[in-house]
């Protein structure tokens, strides 16, 4: 008769990471300490830049006269006119905003929090955002 091993005890394993909302996605940030760094990746607001494109694509197409309204637009581009109205919100952003999101510095921000009401004035944007 073979003698079994005792099963091991319970192994606790603490895994310091936190899940932040990047581009609409939500990423495993691991832990930084002196020695390592996490390089930046451009792909982080990826999202936010692309709906930026398409804001400024859907209001040259309705500056053109291409689409009379944001109703037709929106059933153009398959998606609903609320939809079509928050992204192309994004249009309002103060021009260094707009920058700072193109050179990879979003501060945190997500699309869902530039898809929210934020003020039209450019000074008061950018206390709204804490830039």
């Amino acid at each position: 008769m073979t003698e079994t091993a005792p099963l091991p005890q319970t192994l606790n394993l603490h895994v310091p990471f936190r899940i932040e909302k990047r581009g609409g996605r939500k990423a495993i940030i691991p832990p930084q300490d002196d020695m390592t760094t996490t390089p930046s990746a451009p792909e982080d607001n990826q999202t936010i830049i692309k709906a930026l494109g398409r804001a400024f694509r859907w209001k040259r197409m309705l500056d053109s006269g291409e689409f009379q309204t944001l109703k037709e637009l929106a059933a153009h581009e398959n998606i609903s006119p609320s939809y079509l109205t928050r992204v192309m919100r994004l249009t309002l952003l103060a021009p260094d905003i707009i920058e700072d999101i193109l050179k990879n510095h979003t501060y945190g921000l997500a699309l869902s929090d530039l898809l929210n009401p934020f003020p039209v004035d450019w000074a008061k944007q950018r206390h709204y955002f804490a830039m």
